[in-house]
């Protein structure tokens, strides 16, 4: 991994979230690409429930100010940063006031979905690419973990086509578990067509279940990891429909290895 640059972008992470499968790894792998000299770079949303004076997280001015259109609303993009001490890793945090400042994650405490969860995952995924930009980092790979990352695939490959700093820039999807039930806004289709992306080819998102996001961050992707043990059986058959590399899945002690092969001779042959 020596001198690869590899950007992680997540829906989760440890320590600022609790520890599940998506946070975990959304930890290890950049820890071990770091371990063995690749640079990184991991993103993530400021979620309300971080607490921001226990993890020092500090807004970056320069990085900051611009606005970004979702369904033709401007909204206030926020790059705050934090250092994960033990290991001199820096993370950004993607922030906007309407939509993460909420003391929660993806639900309220009924348990139910925010009906803006799908707005959030459109800013994020924007966020994320605007904010690169402005950092003018050129990544070998892209790695997006969990399902709010989801979006990122397709808007790399479709409304970022253009842009000359992701042009060689591999995505790897990591395909958990499901992680929820029933849907998303149904508007959705219409939230990201909005931005010019052709319905047909997001059709599936007309009906925006976990399964069909992961389907469609599939269809954008350049290569998949299977990052749980329990895949949902259609998301496992769209996979094997594709002519894309896929690493089965391996287990924690396993991963190190497993992983950097992957990235070499899969991702960036």
């Amino acid at each position: 991994m020596n001198g690869k640059k590899i950007l992680f972008v997540s829906s989760e992470l440890v320590p600022y979230l609790p520890e599940n499968e998506v946070s975990l790894m959304s930890y290890e792998a950049p820890r071990m690409v770091n371990s063995n000299g690749g640079q990184i770079r991991i993103f993530m949303p400021r979620y309300g429930n971080i607490n921001e004076r226990r993890h020092q997280l500090h807004e970056v001015i320069r990085l900051s100010g611009m606005n970004l259109v979702i369904n033709d609303m401007d909204m206030p993009l926020i790059i705050k940063v934090a250092s994960i001490p033990r290991e001199r890793i820096q993370v950004y945090f993607i922030d906007n006031e309407e939509y993460f400042k909420r003391k929660a994650t993806f639900s309220d405490k009924q348990g139910n979905f925010f009906p803006d969860n799908d707005q959030r995952a459109i800013f994020f995924a924007k966020g994320v690419m605007e904010t690169v930009k402005k950092l003018n980092w050129s990544p070998d790979i892209i790695h997006v973990h969990g399902w709010m990352a989801s979006l990122l695939p397709l808007y790399l490959k479709k409304y970022y086509s253009d842009e000359p700093l992701f042009a060689d820039s591999k995505i790897v999807l990591s395909v958990y578990g499901k992680t929820f039930e029933g849907e998303l806004d149904k508007d959705m289709l219409k939230r990201i067509t909005f931005d010019g992306i052709p319905e047909e080819e997001i059709a599936a998102l007309g009906q925006p279940t976990y399964n069909n996001l992961l389907k469609v961050a599939v269809d954008f992707s350049d290569a998949v990891i299977l990052a749980s043990e329990e895949i949902p059986e259609d998301i496992k058959t769209h996979i094997s429909n594709l002519e894309k590399p896929v690493l089965p899945y391996v287990s924690f002690q396993e991963f190190e290895e497993a992983y950097a092969n992957f990235y070499n001779t899969e991702v960036l042959k």
